[in-house]
């Protein structure tokens, strides 16, 4: 072979090298391809639908119960217990529906996205070709649970913005009455509303770590799914019980509804952040995992 031969082959080859390594805008583009398919399902939409729903259907549960100028609920200030400040400012609405939410509608929603991610591609025989393209096992698994991260962020939005457009329909709007009995204006309850609703969001990333991993563990969409449900409601079960006291504080939803103590003045940041550190220790755990599991996974579907 020619110098000049040798020459082209080596450029040829340098040019394949390329091609098979994507660059950052490459890998962009990718989850925002996940993000369109994700967010065009028909599964996607209905889940956000029940979800935008539970809001509207609190309200007005609400409305009715006090339209004779009775009270509601048991007090108390937090958890579901904001009900009972909802026919005093409907701005509590959106506090109640993400309480009522998050320990059974909103994770339920990420282990069905979650755990379809991987799952339902093998099921589908499109994740082969997924990965004919230069998109590398560990950038798909990445685009994949980033999606998963941006459904946790859009289904805790619908539920607070449903909630919100509802409770100003049906009740009035004020200053707000905190936890501590002190008040803050309409503007920082506002701002104490969106801080919360991130909070939550960030609750849900340990669990679309663990559907994550799940999902690369079958090739049935279906039983991904119902596993991640399945092992959450074990979870919540063994949350509740009494003599398992000491490794309660370990299990993901322990901390979820922490996010009352954001209602405090001053805000009390104490279990917020243990929270946020055990959804990064489980999303740390579960995402090494899966990606252990689907770099190493043999594909033939």
């Amino acid at each position: 072979m020619s110098q000049v031969e040798t020459a082209d082959a080596v450029d040829e080859a340098g040019a394949a090298a390329e091609v098979r390594e994507p660059g950052p805008l490459w890998t962009l583009g990718l989850f925002r391809s996940e993000l369109t398919i994700t967010f065009r399902r028909w599964r996607t939409l209905a889940l956000l639908g029940v979800l935008a729903a539970v809001p509207v259907l609190i309200g007005i549960a609400i409305r009715i119960e006090t339209s004779d100028g009775g009270p509601v609920g048991n007090g108390g200030g937090e958890g579901p217990a904001f009900i009972t400040q909802i026919t005093n400012n409907g701005l509590f609405l959106v506090f109640a529906a993400l309480a009522a939410t998050l320990p059974v509608f909103l994770p339920m929603a990420i282990g069905v996205i979650a755990g379809d991610a991987i799952a339902g591609e093998s099921n589908s025989g499109t994740l082969r070709y997924l990965l004919v393209a230069p998109a590398g096992r560990s950038r798909l698994l990445l685009a994949k649970y980033a999606t998963a991260c941006a459904f946790c962020l859009v289904a805790t939005l619908v539920v607070a913005l449903s909630a919100l457009v509802v409770g100003s329909m049906l009740f009035p709007l004020g200053d707000v009455t905190t936890i501590s009995g002190t008040q803050i204006s309409f503007a920082d309850g506002l701002m104490r509303a969106a801080l919360i609703a991130a909070v939550v969001a960030a609750s849900l990333t340990g669990i679309a770590a663990l559907g994550l991993f799940i999902s690369t563990l079958t090739s049935s969409g279906i039983a991904a799914m119902a596993t991640t449900v399945g092992l959450l409601i074990t979870v919540q079960i063994l949350d509740t019980i009494p003599q398992l006291h000491g490794i309660q504080p370990y299990l993901f939803p322990h901390y979820w509804l922490s996010f009352a103590d954001l209602m405090r003045e001053p805000l009390h940041w104490d279990e917020v952040l243990r929270n946020l550190g055990l959804q990064g220790v489980y999303a740390a755990v579960f995402g090494s995992a899966a990606w252990a599991r689907f770099t190493a996974k043999d594909i033939t579907a």
